[in-house]
């Protein structure tokens, strides 16, 4: 088990030494995404919310 718990780990570094730029590349395309979403979210729900809330207002002002 000990031996191939070394194995392993002689591999770790050099996978890890190759993806150095792939992983910020990868962070900008998430941030892109979720962006992206809110975006979408905002301007698909945005006009209705506003409404939702002025109803809501004007109840609680009477």
């Amino acid at each position: 088990m000990t031996k191939l718990y070394a194995t392993l780990l002689s591999f770790v570094p050099a996978k890890r030494d190759e993806e150095k730029g792939a992983t910020a590349v990868e962070y900008g395309l998430l941030v892109a995404l979720i962006a992206g979403a809110i975006i979408a979210a905002v301007t698909t729900f945005g006009t209705d919310l506003a409404a939702l809330f002025d109803t809501v207002a004007g109840e609680l002002a009477l």
